[in-house]
């Protein structure tokens, strides 16, 4: 099979073609797995992360990606779940021991045993992959392949986040940072919360212009300040400087909810800014994030083709995983970047 592979760590900004197409054996499912055919797979910012990293992947080579969806291929003994020629999709969740408190309270994201796609286990840059048939999911009909590809991880864990925020409708929300997830919470807010506002924060005007379109009620800079308090946040961003901003916005007992699995270290000189009576007196929240469980894709999904929610995409071919990448490093973004394969 093809795959763009990632055989050592780099920073992007010196090596930008840091995944090589190659020739791999395919993958022979397992017991318990079933073998996938991949027809698309999102590009995320978590790729970034395992390349530069900040969250390396354990082993090298590996083959990054975990927004993957493809038809069931081939079946290990005693994988029935899922005939052959299904529509399934891969998250970021590969695996989890499925026996701690974590696991057993629907929590498995808290896993100590978690197993990401694409960096624990190959992923979806390639034209096969394999993954236990507990952890597949089907896509619905609604979605063409490359709709529901970013889906599974920019439209899951944005899904997790706005849960975690508590918002209400009628209250303000503010999304610092505007790719592919956020893009995807402003469509679920304004149907589920036809009565909350958003209020986007984003760096480059073309970002605050797509917010717009989309239905944000104010755009601005991530240094601007908005015409009022927030109720809650969402920060999709990569740095600290965001964070130390969204803060000062924030209601009294409201919370902001930090979406990243790392943060850049070049501007942790930011949080020294951080001023308790400003930023943090008044019972305001920080909570972060981590990974997705089973619930947050089985339920987004089935939400999103209930509210047919549709991601905008640029699609790539998989030999051109090193532009897409690229692009997301450069901040060049609409919506989410998808790997059309095969």
């Amino acid at each position: 099979m093809k795959a763009m592979l990632l055989s050592k760590l780099c920073n992007l900004a010196e090596e930008q073609s840091p995944l090589v197409l190659t020739e791999l054996p395919d993958p022979v499912p397992a017991a318990g797995e079933i073998l996938v055919r991949v027809s698309a797979c999102g590009v995320c910012h978590t790729e970034l992360d395992e390349i530069e990293g900040r969250t390396p992947p354990p082993r090298l080579p590996i083959v990054l990606g975990h927004q993957v969806v493809g038809q069931v291929a081939a079946h290990g003994p005693g994988a029935d779940t899922f005939a052959s020629g299904t529509r399934v999709g891969v998250a970021w969740i590969y695996s989890a021991c499925g026996k701690c408190k974590f696991c057993l309270s629907g929590n498995e994201n808290l896993c100590p045993d978690f197993k990401a796609t694409g960096r624990d286990v190959n992923g979806g840059y390639a034209e096969y992959m394999t993954v236990p048939e507990g952890f597949a999911y089907p896509i619905p009909a609604a979605f063409s392949d490359v709709e529901a590809a970013p889906l599974l991880c920019a439209g899951a864990i944005g899904y997790r986040s706005l849960r975690l925020t508590g918002l209400q409708d009628g209250q303000n929300l503010g999304l610092v940072g505007f790719g592919a997830s956020a893009h995807l919470v402003l469509k679920m807010v304004r149907h589920r919360y036809p009565h909350a506002a958003v209020f986007v924060f984003a760096r480059s005007a073309q970002e605050r212009a797509f917010a717009g379109e989309l239905g944000a009620v104010w755009a601005g800079d991530t240094t601007d300040a908005p015409p009022v308090k927030l109720d809650c946040m969402i920060d999709t961003t990569p740095v600290w400087t965001p964070i130390v901003e969204a803060l000062r916005h924030l209601a009294p007992g409201g919370r902001l909810v930090i979406n990243a699995i790392r943060k850049e270290e070049f501007d942790k000189e930011a949080l020294l800014r951080l001023d308790y009576p400003l930023h943090l007196w008044m019972e305001k929240e920080i909570k972060s994030v981590a990974n997705v469980s089973r619930r947050d894709v089985a339920e987004f999904l089935s939400l999103a083709a209930e509210m047919f929610i549709r991601p905008e995409v640029q699609l790539f071919p998989l030999e051109e995983a090193n532009t897409a990448l690229l692009e997301l490093k450069m901040r060049k973004i609409r919506g989410a970047k998808v790997l059309k394969i095969g």
